[in-house]
């Protein structure tokens, strides 16, 4: 309300003054005067609250209350057989409580307005009945706000009411609707163990610290939110009873242990979420919201306590204890999360670009023997638990809160099952990731008998897991070159064995009969490297690991040679093109 603009209401204009203030004071007439409660004079005053009982209906509105004031009027109002105040109809819209305003346990029959009012002290309601509709809408609390275990019974109205001081609605019931749209939490915000049984309309609502709803009850809530929170947003042990869309701009979402017992959408921006051990019997929708969000007005949620924050993008920490059964995760960054733990994580859904951590890049030079880690997805488990080990390699991130002594025995089935996950959702190349990691805890487990270790130690140098083509295919050329040298030296032949034939013609002639025989290979001497046995030796290679047959003439060393080669190097070829197939499958 405007200085120079008066009230509805005919007010007492004590104080008024052309020059400055047109209006002057702004409370109500008391019945029967021309001026406020707080301008009558003392003997007017106390036979106005003479005339008072409890269940009276006041209307105060734009007076100023000091809390001795306010004392005497509750006190007149007091039941005598519980002690606390007892009102029907309140009206105090606009009003200012200069002191601590003391409604707690009070009972509030018919509706109540604090609509514009201002507390300048504590506003104290705990334990307060309302039983009709209570208007708090556009006030001020300029010290903290106290309604723990109040309860609603009508709907409560806080749209657009500013709270500097901490919010406190702990225990508190709302049996009708709980209006907290565009309201503003300058201090943090307390709603743990509160029922809400109607619905919480927290739309465009602002928290400039935490809000906290720890075991708080949802009976009824279709959307919470969207709604600003530049802290954290605590919703530890909550129950939701029915479909509801959860929509947060907020630092922190902490979902430990919560509860769906139906479908639900959580849209966010910003946050970190903490999923550990929550529980959802139905669908459940976590996924990133690339623009601000849309309010029912058609306008965009304003976001001013995140002006500097780089990315909008939402990072999920842990899914510990999760059933992942019914879970979906959207657009999300997995980077740390952690997944030992999940139950049917097989059956996780991943749409949009989900992002995992990566292993460290480029070649440790600076050890013996060199290290490379290909670049593959990696959980954040595993990056604690290599960057734990004696001697562990740089780059691997060792702070990863709460992974915990999870190794490699816990580690694979959690690889296992998110390998089926992505092969169920038709991406290979991405489950290709998980096996690989798979395959390396199981061959880093201790629980592994050391000759499957060994096997599996073979099988990550030769092809990585038949994962690698480019691994495979060096092996596959050393195994060449040394074949082609090896025969180059001892396998090819001094010089192509001739072929003699022998008989005897009988006295007369008649019938002859020849042997036919061939020389046996000579080994090679002196210069066996030249460019016409490195050809021979090639053919050799090519057609015994892709024709399987040579046809040349070889010393018995080079035919030992050529068996190992037709033995070894189809295979390296095989686990070549596995590893490109597994890569391109789709």
């Amino acid at each position: 309300m405007s200085t120079y603009e008066p009230p509805s209401w005919p007010h007492c204009a004590h104080g008024a003054d052309p020059a400055a203030d047109l209006v002057g004071c702004r409370g109500i007439h008391v019945p029967g005067h021309t001026v406020c409660l707080a301008h009558l004079t003392d003997a007017d005053r106390n036979a106005y609250l003479v005339g008072l009982a409890p269940g009276a209906s006041i209307d105060h509105r734009g007076t100023t209350f000091t809390e001795s004031l306010l004392t005497a009027l509750l006190d007149v109002l007091r039941d005598p057989t519980t002690g606390d105040a007892r009102l029907s109809d309140a009206w105090f819209e606009s009003a200012t409580f200069e002191g601590d305003a003391r409604f707690g346990s009070a009972t509030f029959e018919g509706d109540v307005g604090f609509g514009s009012a201002t507390f300048e002290g504590a506003a104290m309601f705990g334990s307060a009945t309302f039983e009709g509709d209570a208007w708090f809408r556009s006030a001020t609390f300029e010290d903290d706000a106290r309604f723990g275990s109040a309860t609603f019974e009508g709907a409560a109205w806080f749209g657009s009411a500013t709270l500097k001081g901490d919010a406190m609605f702990g225990s508190a019931t709302f049996e009708g609707a709980a209006w907290f749209r565009s309201a503003t939490f300058e201090g943090a915000a307390w709603f743990e163990l509160a029922t809400f049984k109607d619905g919480a309309r927290f739309e465009s609502a602002t928290f400039e610290r935490d809000a906290r709803f720890e075991s708080a009850t949802f009976v009824e809530a279709e959307q919470f939110g969207p709604l600003v929170c530049a802290g954290r947003v605590v919703l530890s042990g909550a129950r939701f009873g029915g479909p509801v869309t959860l929509s947060f701009a907020a630092r922190r979402l902490v979902c430990r242990r919560t509860r769906w017992s139906s479908t639900a959408e959580i849209r966010l921006r910003y946050a970190t979420v903490d999923f550990a051990h929550a529980v959802f019997e139905y669908p459940l929708t976590i996924a990133a919201e690339p623009d601000p969000f849309v309010l029912t007005n058609g306008r965009l949620l304003t976001e001013h306590p995140f002006p500097s924050t780089p990315g909008h993008g939402v990072r999920v920490a842990s899914l510990r204890g999760v059933d992942a059964a019914h879970l979906v995760l959207a657009d999300l960054d997995l980077s740390g999360c952690l997944f030992a733990g999940t139950v049917h994580l097989d059956q996780l859904r991943l749409e949009g670009a989900c992002t995992f951590d990566t292993a460290p890049p480029a070649v440790r030079w600076r050890r013996w023997p060199p290290v490379r880690f290909t670049e593959r997805r990696v959980l954040a488990e595993e990056h604690h638990w290599r960057a734990s080990r004696p001697g562990a390699v740089r780059g691997w991130n060792a702070a990863v809160i709460g992974a915990g002594r999870a190794g490699p025995s816990q580690l694979a089935p959690v690889y296992r099952a998110l390998r089926k996950a992505f092969e169920d959702g038709k991406h290979e190349p991405g489950a290709a990731d998980f096996y690989y990691g798979e395959m390396e805890m199981r061959r880093h487990a201790d629980d592994i008998p050391r000759s499957e270790r060994g096997l599996l130690t073979a099988y990550w140098a030769l092809s990585g897991y038949g994962l690698r083509a480019s691994r495979a295919l060096a092996w596959l050329g050393a195994a060449t070159l040394l074949t082609i040298v090896l025969l180059m030296a001892f396998g090819l032949a001094q010089d192509s064995p001739k072929q003699t034939a022998t008989g005897t013609v009988p006295a007369g002639g008649g019938k002859v009969t020849f042997e036919i025989d061939k020389d046996d290979p000579k080994n090679p001497t002196g210069n066996r490297f030249t460019g016409e046995r490195f050809e021979k030796a090639l053919n050799v290679t090519l057609n015994s690991v892709v024709f399987r047959s040579s046809g040349q003439d070889l010393t018995t060393a080079g035919t030992y040679i050529e068996m190992t080669s037709r033995l070894t190097e189809p295979v390296l070829l095989g686990l070549a093109v596995l590893a490109v197939r597994n890569r391109v499958k789709r």
